[in-house]
């Protein structure tokens, strides 16, 4: 007679024929045809999630990861199974990366719930990875530790230190304006990105290795580790070995995200003066396990979160330089009155445990509370007739000197009219005006883009103009900077106001005030309306189920179907 199976390793989650004892039987018959010995198949199964592709940069160093926390499983007892789901490489997906996020953290959930694994270890990188990983790991609430890839060293180069993507910017801004020639941006171009990793600046990627450390998603030291160093490796072996721990001892991600874990990740946003595009990510990720990102809170957090690290976009340094400068021990360490010491991590330990005064902190990179980059937070949400849901301005990133403007609106109706008109020698605009993008939120074609961060007009650049004002219902790069305000919500497409603003009216935006209006006359703005149309949605696929599903940036772009209770 078979003994009935137990609920560990292999004998998770057999497949329906009727018959489990059969089940279990022929799945270990075909395990067994890839060489496993039956003491390796009598053990806990540790999933490995792969997103290594030939696609993304970002990813290069993958399978060296892999094969490090194998080490690591096998080590502690356990079998280590990779498995591949959808890569998101930021520079390489049509319309956008965010289009896809959620199809990879639908992925990744559904494989984690539907293969055998007793635990996981969720192994990424680029900007949108990692929160499709958290949401999974939310969603199927398996014992899971996140492994990041690590950022890109930055490269010395002609007397000055480059990396992705902020330099690329830069570079990219000077060359518009004629201050840099096309032979010079060539040679720019190989010099950027030389080692494997993710952007080397505090973007998208690095502060959501930052905020998944704050959660507790990540062992408290290891999300800012270089990608080629060698301690990224025995992050790796050690997440292995952890990860075979939480099956003995399990803390599963609902334990870990939790309200208090969510809060101080959004301190922790604040201080690092981080991207604006992990406020969208944090609140998917909240909204998997229930718990709800108020923008409102928000203003009040970042009125009493001073932003403590030097790092650009804003700053100076790399990220290579914020982990040796001590990383987010030292800057948790810098925030404890602030934080709720409650939180457990992977380990099962406290926040309040966990923390510990560092030896040493390179002040350069990461402030003292009493010397701050800024004695406010990095990111502000504004409310008004223009953005009733709020919107976003990375106030660390702008031009204070256009934080209180009353101007003329500049619009282009949709990415297609902008990039046709804004260069036009004979465009109607003055750096005194306010750009506007719109329809190029989540619901359109566009798939809400980085595109918020709007070019200045060759002229105007060209000019010497470095800034000024541009709003948009979509995104923009976590290494980007300038007075822009983001996420306008609700978008173009869903009927926001955004949708009935056009080139001549008057906008005011008071960050002072956190607030954005529109100065338009309420019987105009309705007139308007009822002239408007909703778009067209696509007929089938992805595209369909995303027009169908897709959730506003105040509640994170997730599809509503797979937030917590549907």
């Amino acid at each position: 007679m078979t003994e009935a199976p137990s609920k560990h390793g292999l004998a998770r989650n057999t497949a329906n024929y009727g018959d489990k004892d059969f089940a279990l039987y022929l799945r270990r018959s075909f395990a067994k045809s890839m060489g496993y010995s039956q003491a390796m198949l009598d053990r806990p199964v540790v999933g490995l999630v792969d997103t290594g592709s030939d696609y993304n940069n970002c990813h290069r160093a993958v399978p060296e990861l892999i094969e490090a926390v194998k080490r690591g499983v096998l080590a502690a007892g356990g079998l280590p199974l990779a498995f591949p789901t959808v890569s998101l490489c930021e520079p390489s997906l049509f319309p956008t990366s965010m289009h896809y996020r959620n199809l990879a953290a639908l992925d990744t959930e559904a494989m984690l719930t539907a293969q055998p694994m007793d635990s996981a270890v969720l192994i990424g990188g680029c900007d949108k990875t990692v929160p499709a990983q958290l949401m999974a790991a939310a969603s199927a609430d398996v014992p899971a530790v996140q492994l990041v890839t690590g950022p890109m060293l930055a490269t010395p180069f002609q007397g000055e230190r480059l990396s992705a993507c902020t330099d690329c910017r830069r570079y990219w801004a000077a060359y518009r304006a004629g201050t840099v020639t096309g032979e010079r941006i060539a040679e720019i171009e190989g010099r950027l990105a030389t080692t494997a990793g993710t952007c080397g600046v505090m973007g998208t990627a690095s502060t959501m290795a930052c905020l998944a450390e704050a959660l507790g998603m990540i062992p408290l030291g290891h999300g800012s580790i270089p990608a080629v160093h060698a301690d990224r490796l025995r992050a790796a072996e050690e997440a292995g070995a952890l990860a075979v721990r939480l099956i003995a001892q399990p803390i599963r991600p609902s334990q870990i995200i939790t309200a208090h874990s969510v809060e101080n990740a959004l301190r922790v946003l604040l201080a690092l003066g981080g991207s604006t595009n992990a406020l969208i990510h944090l609140t998917a990720i909240a909204g998997r396990v229930g718990v709800r990102v108020d923008l409102r809170r928000l203003n009040e957090l970042s009125d009493s979160t001073p932003v403590l690290v030097d790092l650009k976009p804003t700053g100076a340094g790399y990220m290579e330089d914020f982990h040796a400068a001590g990383g987010m021990p030292a800057l948790l360490w810098e925030l404890r009155d602030l934080l709720h010491p409650d939180p457990i991590d992977v380990t099962g330990a406290s926040l309040g445990e966990r923390l510990a005064e560092p030896a040493f902190v390179d002040r350069r990179f990461i402030r003292a509370r009493g010397e701050p980059v800024s004695p406010v937070g990095g990111i502000v949400s504004l409310f008004g007739s223009l953005a009733p849901r709020g919107a976003i301005l990375k106030r660390s990133a702008a031009t204070p000197g256009l934080f209180e403007i009353e101007a003329r609106a500049v619009v282009f109706d949709g990415l297609e009219d902008m990039a046709a008109r804004i260069d036009d020698p004979g465009l109607d605009v003055t750096e005194d005006d306010i750009l506007v993008l719109k329809n190029a939120g989540p619901l359109t074609p566009a798939g809400m883009p980085e595109a918020g961060y709007l070019p200045i007009p060759s002229r105007l650049a060209r000019a010497g103009v470095k800034d000024m004002v541009r709003m948009s219902d979509c995104r923009m790069s976590g290494t980007a900077f300038g007075t822009i305000v983001l996420h306008i919500t609700p978008e173009a497409a869903a009927g926001g106001p955004l949708g009935l603003v056009e080139s001549g009216d008057r906008i005011r935006l008071s960050v002072q005030e956190r607030s954005l209006d529109l100065l338009v006359p309420a019987e105009e703005v309705a007139r308007r309306r009822a002239l408007w149309t909703p778009p067209v949605k696509p007929k089938r696929g992805w595209d369909r189920l995303v027009a169908d599903q897709v959730l506003q940036a105040d509640e994170g772009c997730d599809l509503a179907v797979l937030r917590a209770g549907g």
